[in-house]
């Protein structure tokens, strides 16, 4: 495996990671109480605690796409 190949594989996850992170920020943000309302069928929360969880989840994948995808990506590019 060249540096080629595993910049363009980083740069390719990256790109599929974000285009993600957007769908399910805007699924939350502008479909929450239908989001809420699937969720709280099949597990009994208030809708406090699954913002808190939602919030909670947007946050942990923001820092592990940066953690596993861009700062790799950066050290490729720093290295090639």
């Amino acid at each position: 495996m060249n540096l080629d190949f595993l910049r363009a594989f980083l740069a390719w996850c990256t790109v599929i990671n974000l285009c993600l992170y957007f769908l399910s920020f805007l699924v939350c943000a502008f479909a929450g109480d239908w989001v809420y309302r699937m969720h709280s069928m099949w597990f009994p929360m208030s809708r406090d605690a699954f913002n808190l969880v939602i919030y909670g989840f947007i946050g942990l994948y923001k820092l592990f796409i940066i953690v596993f995808n861009i700062v790799p990506y950066i050290a490729v590019v720093i290295a090639g």
